[in-house]
């Protein structure tokens, strides 16, 4: 049997023709492009909000003699937060503590009176009328007094009545009076936000129906401007706790619910992204993407080999495997790209 013998270039063109996989055949690492479905994000200025804010009032009339928080302070339920004093009070006081004694005195004499006709009904020299008499002045001076003590304590409750106490827990948001200031029963001393704290969102009427309680919404970095708040994908997660069911100027009110909103201030805004649908996009992951003199590139796998074709780019979100990219123009359906041309 005689060896037939094969120049090198042809044996070469052999062993890549057994290594090297047909042109068009996506490698293990390639990326086909399929539709896949994505919500649709709505851009929306949140803004922070305590769900309850409670006032600190005064229970009585007067003049401020001090105030002891400012604004942003922190409060325990039941500090004293200020102090409002009423002149008469004083003047009360001391013409109860003057009607006491001089109820005391007749008291003392009622008493008097009683021991004596008492000896003297014993001994046979006063009637019984005298002695129910003496009994009588007693008991009605031992009630007057009592009274006149239950008076006075009112006077002495209504001046501790002028200390104004913090209603809940929380933060103080303001406080519209300075020491001096002359303030009525009922009147605002300060204002408490006790929390819990939400992010309050306003959407336009044609997505109410869209918005659900225990929907996901996407909630940017702290500030308001597009490069501080981030991307949806780089976004943290909160959950829709309610939606107002009042359509008032044809805006339809949701509060989200999101952890470390207590170091924010109340009312401040920050964007946050809510889902009002679902579409179909084209997307691939980020890095088979790649840029040259500002315009974007992939790398198709083709019949003719590895083809780079410019697309133009739409929003990023996450994907199962990272960081995907919308392609809005571009690829189809089913293309093939080619992670080692990447």
């Amino acid at each position: 049997m005689s060896l037939r013998f094969i120049p090198p270039a042809a044996a070469l063109a052999v062993a890549m023709a057994v290594l090297l996989p047909a042109p068009g055949t996506a490698h293990a690492a390639d990326f086909t492009v399929r539709s896949v479905e994505v919500p649709e994000l709505k851009g929306v200025f949140g803004e922070v909000k305590s769900r309850t804010v409670v006032p600190a009032r005064a229970r009585i009339g007067g003049t401020v003699r001090s105030v002891t928080v400012s604004e942003g302070d922190s409060v325990r339920e039941g500090d004293e937060i200020a102090l409002v004093v009423d002149d008469k009070n004083a003047l009360n006081l001391n013409a109860a503590d003057a009607k006491l004694k001089e109820l005391q005195s007749q008291l003392d004499n009622a008493k008097l009176e009683l021991d004596r006709a008492q000896q003297l009904l014993a001994r046979g020299a006063a009637s019984q009328a005298r002695l129910d008499t003496a009994k009588t002045q007693f008991d009605v001076a031992t009630n007057q007094l009592t009274a006149s003590e239950a008076d006075r304590a009112v006077i002495l409750q209504r001046a501790r009545e002028g200390a104004v106490l913090a209603p809940a827990d929380g933060r103080v948001l303001t406080v519209p009076v300075t020491p001096g200031s002359v303030v009525l029963a009922g009147d605002e001393i300060a204002r408490v936000a006790s929390g819990p704290y939400s992010l309050r969102l306003s959407l336009p009427e044609r997505h109410a129906a869209s918005i659900r309680e225990g929907g996901t919404v996407r909630i940017g970095e702290r500030g308001i401007s597009q490069d501080k708040a981030g991307t949806p994908a780089t976004a943290r997660p909160g959950r829709i706790v309610k939606v107002y069911p009042e359509i008032s100027a044809g805006r339809v009110m949701a509060d989200v619910e999101v952890d470390g909103l207590g170091s924010y201030f109340v009312n401040e805004r920050t964007l946050v992204w809510v889902e009002i649908g679902r579409r179909s996009v084209l997307a691939v992951p980020a890095a088979l993407i790649r840029t040259q003199h500002g315009i974007d590139y992939v790398t198709l796998a083709t019949a003719g080999g590895p083809l780079d074709v410019p697309v133009i780019l739409g929003e990023r979100f996450a994907g199962d495997d990272g960081e995907r990219v919308e392609i809005l123009t571009g690829l189809k359906d089913g293309d093939v790209i080619s992670a080692a041309g990447r």
